[in-house]
């Protein structure tokens, strides 16, 4: 079975469907037309060019090609957390950077190479949208728990500072608010595979069966990408914090404000 094609009238009529909640924001007294026209507009742009390169990366098949979309993916989303996450990029990046690409590149690795096992193991049918799909979930979990752990540290200065005049190094300070925010970034996922098919049917599983997929095959292959995809933020995420801790204190173990963005 193939997928049923959504021509361009169609496409438009979609459009269109976007109109009725521009309508209910506007009567209950929020103007936000421009900024939702713009969001739709930059969508619809941004994934129109990626359809067009991912086309030719597919029809080419080449590792290099594969491995820089990979990179240019990383970069992306490093740029991304940190900004979300009110930390100045010049600062972080190379934590973030070596964070985010071990834990998705271990995992994807592991996936591919151990678990599929296809015939090239750079497939970019493969690798691209699992790599994708394991970085996007990891991107949110990086966000979270690097705004929780220095947002809640800013507000607890006092106690943490009493925690370091009572003798304590810095790892034992502020390993309380490190440890919330770890599960604050996880907590997401967990919820997520508990409720998975009960709540929700899985993105990548509902792709899998309109692309003509057997069903079972399609809740194989869910159940790899969600346990890739805990792996990977956990991963990601204590690393990434770990690592941060060298940068955003002085040599007297106070927070350095100068590393953190201005809201």
């Amino acid at each position: 079975m193939n997928t049923l094609d959504i021509e361009l009238p169609k496409m438009t009529l979609l459009y269109g469907l976007s109109l009725l909640p521009v309508l209910l924001l506007w009567l209950i007294g929020l103007r936000l037309t421009k900024d939702i026209v713009i969001s739709i507009v930059r969508m619809s742009i941004q994934l129109a060019l990626v359809g067009i390169y991912l086309k030719m990366l597919f029809e080419l098949n080449h590792p290099y090609l594969n491995g820089l979309w990979i990179l240019m993916m990383l970069l992306v989303a490093d740029i991304t957390i940190l900004k979300r996450a009110g930390l100045k990029v010049r600062y972080f990046a190379l934590a973030t950077f070596t964070a985010v690409a071990s834990s998705i590149l271990f995992s994807t690795a592991f996936l591919v190479v151990l678990v599929i096992q296809p015939t090239l193991y750079y497939d970019a049918h493969y690798i691209i949208p699992l790599a994708g799909m394991i970085l996007g979930n990891c991107l949110q979990g990086n966000v979270i728990a690097l705004e929780r752990f220095y947002s809640v540290l800013r507000k607890n200065e006092n106690e943490y500072a009493t925690f370091l005049m009572l003798g304590a190094t810095r790892w034992e300070a502020v390993r309380p608010y490190f440890k919330d925010a770890i599960k604050a970034a996880i907590n997401p996922t967990i919820a997520g595979m508990g409720t998975m098919g009960l709540v929700s049917l899985p993105g990548m599983m509902t792709g899998q069966i309109l692309g003509g997929s057997d069903p079972w095959l399609a809740v194989k292959y869910q159940i790899a990408i969600m346990i890739c995809i805990f792996t990977s933020t956990t991963i990601a995420c204590i690393i990434n914090l770990k690592l941060s801790l060298n940068i955003a204190f002085n040599a007297f173990d106070i927070l350095n404000d100068e590393v953190m963005a201005k809201r």
